[in-house]
């Protein structure tokens, strides 16, 4: 069943045409990549999707409603968390504040207790994150930084998670904890849409997958069948 659709999208930056004619699904508890060279329109996408970009024209509809013209909090209200590309964690923010304020749509309705559980939940998760509970985020390696800014998506407790290049810049080691971190969000039943300069890698880990190509998506299919793709092969695994 189809958690999130888009229809015939297009985004423009100014007279630009960014997204053309863009139609996809990501189904309840899949993990969806979306593979691209730069430039291609992956993070214009994903700035769509989450109320940061207005799309001109076409529809994106999510858990049977409409985002169209939806604000960006709003989308966060109705279930999706961005964690974007380069992290943008609050600088000037402890770890634990940054974290609480990703639960800034949800603690009224549910109470700082249940918060801070989630955030115990975190911790679990990424035990570095508790050590550095009272560091300003600023003073983070990239890879500690990554794993807030993964944290702080998790804390409003999503049905859709966007991930922007999450390993950009990041060790292999780390990278593989993390990519690990994002399959196990599935089994905490969030649906994931990955973009990711690791082409390979995000196919591995995902179920199905689309290329876009100048903001047209190109090719689309379960994502082992994109692997042994010769297109996809030359084009974006050194095939």
């Amino acid at each position: 069943m189809a958690l999130l659709t888009l229809n015939n999208v297009n985004t423009f930056y100014g007279q630009i045409q960014a997204l053309k004619d863009v139609t996809l699904e990501v189904n309840a508890g899949e993990i969806v990549a979306l593979v691209g060279a730069n430039g291609a329109g992956k993070t214009t996408l994903l700035n769509t999707i989450s109320g940061l970009l207005p799309a001109k024209s076409g529809t994106i509809q999510f858990d049977n409603q409409s985002l169209n013209q939806k604000s960006a909090a709003q989308i966060v209200k109705a279930g999706i968390s961005h964690v974007p590309e380069h992290r943008q964690v609050f600088g000037d923010m402890t770890v634990h504040d940054n974290l609480l304020l990703g639960a800034y749509q949800r603690y009224r309705k549910v109470g700082m207790k249940k918060v801070e559980a989630d955030i115990d939940w975190v911790y679990n998760i990424f035990p570095r994150l508790k050590e550095r509970r009272e560091q300003f985020s600023r003073t983070m390696s990239g890879g500690e930084q990554q794993m807030l800014a993964i944290g702080r998506g998790m804390m409003a407790r999503p049905k859709l998670m966007l991930f922007d290049e999450p390993s950009l810049g990041l060790a292999p080691l780390i990278v593989k904890d993390l990519f690990e971190v994002i399959s196990n969000l599935r089994s905490e039943g969030m649906t994931i849409l990955l973009v990711e300069q690791n082409a390979r890698a995000a196919l591995r880990l995902a179920d199905r997958g689309y290329v876009l190509e100048t903001g047209s998506v190109e090719l689309e299919g379960e994502a082992e069948a994109l692997l042994s793709d010769d297109r996809v092969q030359k084009a974006y695994l050194g095939g």
